[in-house]
């Protein structure tokens, strides 16, 4: 598994929490926002402290969400995952070699049925469901697509989370910084 067992994976959009999760003992971090000019030096100040950073390819300004541009930070900044809503994004990561994590947003029955079709076309090594908070289809997402959860979105609590990774999830992606510092977000 990746992750490092690590069950929570905070997802932070601005420089203090970055800067905060610098000290505390979680290995991966999500980077949700950033600007392209800044990613060399948050991936300095990562390795520094031993983090591994998984980039939202489709939110960093300045980088257009397409094979170039996934080539260039998967050869250049070189993360150790990249998330994206765009199947392009994804495979380009896979021939990279980089953790590949396809973003499904679930509104309706229909966006349920479209994930499952481009996931089969991507083969992404995880999927990131969101709305999270859903137990039962996120058991549903991974019996039918036979890849790894992650889940996030609306996860407010630790019983949620609980729920989430009883259901199948290998982890939550969460903004919501009480929850990083729950035990449960730590390796075993």
């Amino acid at each position: 598994m990746h992750f490092a067992n690590q069950r929570i994976l905070p997802a932070v959009r601005n420089m203090k929490d970055f800067e905060r999760l610098m000290t505390r003992d979680l290995e991966y971090i999500v980077l949700l926002e950033a600007h392209l000019g800044q990613l060399s030096s948050l991936m300095r100040l990562a390795k520094k402290h031993d983090k591994k950073l998984i980039l939202h390819a489709d939110l960093i300004q300045g980088l257009k969400h397409d094979e170039a541009g996934t080539q260039f930070l998967c050869q250049m900044v070189q993360p150790a995952g990249v998330i994206s809503t765009h199947a392009t994004v994804i495979t380009t990561a896979k021939k990279n070699r980089v953790l590949a994590i396809q973003r499904v947003f679930l509104i309706d029955s229909h966006s349920l049925e479209t994930s499952y079709r481009v996931s089969q076309y991507a083969k992404p090594d995880y999927l990131e469901v969101l709305p999270g908070i859903l137990p039962d289809i996120i058991r549903e997402v991974g019996s039918k697509t036979d890849i790894p959860i992650l889940a996030g979105g609306f996860i407010r609590t630790r019983e949620e989370v609980d729920d989430v990774l009883a259901a199948g999830a290998t982890a939550v992606t969460t903004s919501l910084a009480k929850l990083w510092d729950d035990p449960v977000a730590r390796p075993n």
